[in-house]
């Protein structure tokens, strides 16, 4: 675990160190990649049954092997505890209702010129959503991604998931049921994210691509860009804690864990102004440790990335360095946090007071937990129903209204040397 104090002399280029790491993909995962979309888009079915049995020890070949078929998503459903059902339930329901809220309002006016502008808002036609297996194998998303896409209006929604030894996740089953998901097939990684967007024999392709995995799924997605629409290309995850010494060390070294047991790569960040409190968080983070069940994955990443930073001055300096660090997740355990939210200016999701763990955002909070990691809340925002639409512009002018700003298109069509456009404006000119 690095410690960091604002007042030592190489605390700049220490920091600087820090904002550049990118603790992601090399270019021997992006060569594989590369390797693995060529045979999927080649061979199709054939290439995904080679990898499946490959990489999953699970053999494609009934129908049954290939797709999980909507009775038994439904009976996953039907099966859980009935807390953990509500659970499930108060989710979703909290997901859908402030998507909804996202949906964009479109657009049609007359100008002062006559002429008729404005823009209308659709849905792709299919969206592909990649849920992991194995360590991340997650209801919360794909609820988190599946939702968005069905309150956008997205008719077909299919999820990629790879089964080891063919077995499935029933929680992520009862998800998909609840989210109304339409199809459900056993792959996963580089190639399931190649048959979404190439399509083979079973899989017709799709137009967007969302969800996480690892670093060729994420990889994958980067190199399909343009070929699919994708939500972002993430990361290892990343919680940046703002915390005073009036905190309970207990609560923050909590938090500071719920982001480094999702992977060893996963980093935590605590800024605090109180030497002894940063003390007592890291003890805590000790004794906790110890206790989780994701305690190696945990552990790993507390001593590979974890951080504490002291400052002088909690209000002055960590808007600065959390601006600069552009972090997924930030939290703002102080008295004051609207003071500091007010200095943010980049960050995939801010949580505000000392009774808002991160935590809750990933499960039942309402706003989405597929946040720009590795500094690109500095360009990119989290998933929304908007990376399940598209806005087509339209434009209508009659005769008056053309007459009134056809002349400059025309001069500026001329300009730029290209009398074809010029004439199509002149011949409708009187």
């Amino acid at each position: 675990m690095l410690r960091l104090r604002t007042s030592d002399a190489d605390f700049e280029r220490r920091f600087a160190r820090l904002v550049d790491d990118r603790r992601e993909s090399d270019g021997d995962v992006a060569r594989a990649v590369t390797d693995i979309l060529h045979d999927v888009r080649a061979r199709g079915d054939a290439a995904l049954a080679d990898y499946t049995q490959r990489l999953d020890r699970h053999t494609l070949a009934s129908d049954t092997d290939w797709r999980i078929p909507a009775e038994d998503c439904r009976a996953a459903f039907e099966a859980l505890d009935p807390t953990l059902r509500e659970a499930l339930e108060l989710a979703a329901d909290r997901i859908t209702a402030y998507h909804r809220d996202q949906l964009p309002a479109e657009r049609d006016f007359t100008d002062d010129a006559g002429v008729r502008l404005g823009a209308r808002w659709s849905a792709v036609d299919a969206a592909g959503l990649y849920v992991p297996g194995g360590r991340a194998a997650y209801p919360s998303s794909l609820l988190m991604n599946a939702i968005p896409a069905k309150v956008a209006g997205v008719e077909r929604l299919v999820v990629v998931t790879p089964t080891p030894n063919g077995q499935s996740n029933p929680l992520v089953l009862a998800a998909a049921h609840l989210a109304g998901v339409d199809e459900v097939w056993r792959v996963g990684g580089a190639q399931a994210i190649g048959a979404l967007a190439y399509g083979t024999a079973r899989i017709a392709p799709v137009d967007a691509v969302v969800g996480p995995g690892n670093a060729y799924v994420a990889e994958a997605k980067r190199q399909l860009y343009g070929v699919v629409g994708i939500d972002m290309v993430a990361g290892p995850s990343e919680i940046l804690v703002i915390a005073d010494g009036r905190n309970d060390p207990d609560w923050i070294a909590a938090d500071l864990l719920s982001q480094a047991e999702h992977d060893p790569a996963a980093q935590s960040i605590l800024i605090t102004d109180d030497a002894a409190f940063a003390d007592l968080v890291a003890d805590a983070v000790d004794v906790q440790c110890a206790q989780l069940t994701t305690h190696r994955t945990a552990r790993e990443s507390w001593d590979a990335h974890g951080v504490i930073i002291l400052v002088s001055d909690l209000a002055a300096e960590s808007p600065v360095l959390a601006n600069r660090l552009a972090a997924e997740h930030v939290e703002l355990a102080v008295d004051d946090p609207e003071a500091l939210f007010a200095l943010l200016r980049h960050a995939g999701s801010v949580f505000l007071g000392r009774h808002t763990p991160e935590a809750v955002g990933d499960y039942v909070a309402g706003p989405n937990h597929v946040l720009p990691t590795g500094r690109r809340a500095r360009f990119a925002s989290g998933l929304s129903v908007l990376d399940f639409m598209k806005r087509t512009s339209f434009i209508s002018l009659d005769a008056a209204a053309l007459g009134r700003i056809g002349p400059a298109a025309i001069a500026l069509a001329h300009a730029e040397g290209l009398p074809a456009h010029a004439r199509s404006v002149e011949l409708r000119l009187p």
